[in-house]
Order: structure tokens, then C-alpha cells, then sequence
């Protein structure tokens, strides 16, 4: 069983004049997604995601994840198994340093599974075998979290994640902060994950590149509302619609428009990665021999 949103809606106080979120009906599958979360500032995007792994409970509406159902009504929620839902729904956090706290990075990714109930030594075994996924080298294991780079410290974050084995993985903003090759070595690492363990990966992102690089299905928050819900391509494809919701084009897309509009290449579907760019530009050379 996934993730589903019924009905569900959110304020962070009871007398607050809007909602956070308004509702919100949603389902997400336990497998083989890769989602990401579009949206403006304050569009409700992180608290959408707290609500799929119970930090938030809903002020109305229900939220089911593995089977157990969070409501407003404090009684059923007390007999929730809180850890069972955390443990199913693994969240990092825009900033990686507000979850990092122990003395060093080996601790820090120990720290999930012995808290879902895993022995040290079977901690320390999932620590060391998500590390080295992570590509995290055995010279910083022993080291504090906090002396490592920003880089760094989102890898050990994830990896504090990974190692209690969620079936779905949900990153706020992985990219910001990196450089270009530090953005794509991060995502080919999560795709990497997702091909070797089936996992449904989530993202906050308003990089438009990484998005229409790697996201196959799209959720568009707008205004505490869930307004777009499906295929990359299709949403892309709809200048109109991405302007109505306040988003931009990933560049590539930007720049084929561009050389369209001088009449340079020709194309039905708009490219959106430098890939089918290259794809575009080379079939429009190629005609333009064959009619010479």
C-alpha cells in the first residue's frame, strides 16, 4: 500500500484565516515513481510532504500510509504506529544539518535503524552498505557531520534515510547548493537507487532542468491547492498552463522555442533536455540537407 490523501486539508492553528492546504485527494504508488513537487513559495509544497509522513496531521481528511490512516481525531491517531509510517515514508529536509546530531557520520546513518529496532551491529552493517551506494568514503565515516561540505552532509542525510530502508524516499530541494556536477552526480545516484531497489522517490524542486530530466509524473501546488496531477511531458508541453501556475521552461526547452521561432529547427513536441535538443536540431539539419 502507498500513500493516499483523502479529502485533506491543513492549518497550521485553528484560527489561522486560510489554509495551508485545501482539499487535497492524492494517491502515490509504494513503487517505480519518481514525482516531483512544483509550486511558488508558500504554495504549500512542505507541508504536503510532512502530512505523508505523519510530522503533520491533517486538520480534516485522512491520510493512509502502509495501512495506517492519520486523522484530526486525536484518539484514533493515539493508537497509530507513528514509527511504522516513518519508517515506510523516509524524509530529508532542505537543510541537511537539521538532522544530522551525532558525533560522527557512521553514528549519524546508524541512528534510523536502531531506532526502528535493528541491533548496533545490524545498524552498523545497513550504515555501511548505504554508504557505499552513496559513494560516501570510509575516510569520513569516522568524522563529525558538521566538518563535512554542504555536499557532503546532504549525502550522509540521505543516507541516515536509506539505511532504515523506506519503500518511499522524499527529498525537499536535494539539488540546492550544489554545483552543476554535484547536482548531476546526486540525481544519477537517486536513479541509480531507484533502478537497484524499486523505491518511489519524491522531490521538492523548482529546478526545472532536474525536473524535466529525471521526474516522470508531476504534482503542482498552487495556493494550498493540488492543480496539476500527471506526466511530465504533458504539463511541459502546455506553455499556457506552466504560466498560469507561475513556472518556467527547463532551458533547453527555452532555447528550442527560441530557434524555432527563428525558423532554425522544427519540432511537434517541445525538447526538454539537452538529449532531445540535440535529437531536434540534428533531425532539422538533416532535413534542411535534404532539401537543398
Amino acid at each position: 500500500m502507498g500513500i493516499n490523501f483523502q479529502n485533506v486539508t491543513f492549518k497550521y492553528a485553528k484560527k489561522a484565516p486560510t489554509n495551508t492546504i485545501e482539499n487535497i485527494n492524492l494517491s502515490i504508488n509504494n513503487e517505480n515513481e519518481f514525482i516531483a513537487i512544483l509550486g511558488h513559495t508558500g504554495s504549500g509544497k512542505s507541508t504536503l510532504v510532512q502530512l505523508m509522513n505523519a510530522l503533520l496531521i491533517p486538520s480534516s481528511g485522512e491520510v493512509t500510509v502502509n495501512e495506517q490512516t492519520v486523522t484530526s481525531n486525536k484518539k484514533k491517531n493515539q493508537k497509530l504506529k507513528f514509527k511504522l509510517i516513518r519508517s515506510h515514508v523516509g524524509l530529508v529536509f532542505q537543510f541537511p544539518e537539521y538532522q544530522l546530531f551525532e558525533d560522527s557520520v557512521l553514528k549519524d546513518i546508524m541512528f534510523g535503524p536502531k531506532n526502528f529496532g535493528k541491533t548496533v551491529e545490524e545498524a552498523k552493517a545497513e550504515a555501511l552498505n548505504v554508504a557505499s551506494i552513496l559513494k560516501i568514503p570510509n575516510s569520513l565515516l569516522e568524522r563529525s557531520p558538521f566538518s563535512l561540505s554542504g555536499g557532503q552532509m546532504r549525502k550522509v542525510a540521505i543516507a541516515g534515510i536509506l539505511a532504515s530502508n523506506p519503500n518511499v524516499l522524499i527529498l525537499d530541494e536535494p539539488t540546492v547548493g550544489l554545483d552543476p556536477k554535484g547536482k548531476i552526480e546526486l540525481m544519477n545516484l537517486l536513479v541509480e537507487i531507484q533502478a537497484k531497489t524499486n523505491k518511489t522517490i519524491i522531490m521538492i524542486s523548482h529546478d526545472m532542468n532536474m525536473v524535466a530530466k529525471y521526474a516522470t509524473r508531476i504534482l503542482v501546488m498552487n495556493h494550498g491547492k493540488l492543480v496539476y496531477n500527471g506526466p511530465k511531458n504533458e504539463l511541459f508541453q502546455d506553455v499556457n498552463k506552466l504560466s498560469s501556475f507561475n513556472l518556467g521552461l527547463p532551458e533547453c526547452a527555452k532555447i528550442a522555442l527560441e530557434l524555432k521561432n527563428r525558423g532554425l529547427i522544427s519540432f511537434d513536441q517541445i525538447p526538454l533536455t539537452k538529449e532531445e535538443l540535440y535529437t531536434v536540431i540534428e533531425s532539422s539539419c538533416k532535413g534542411g540537407e535534404n532539401n537543398e
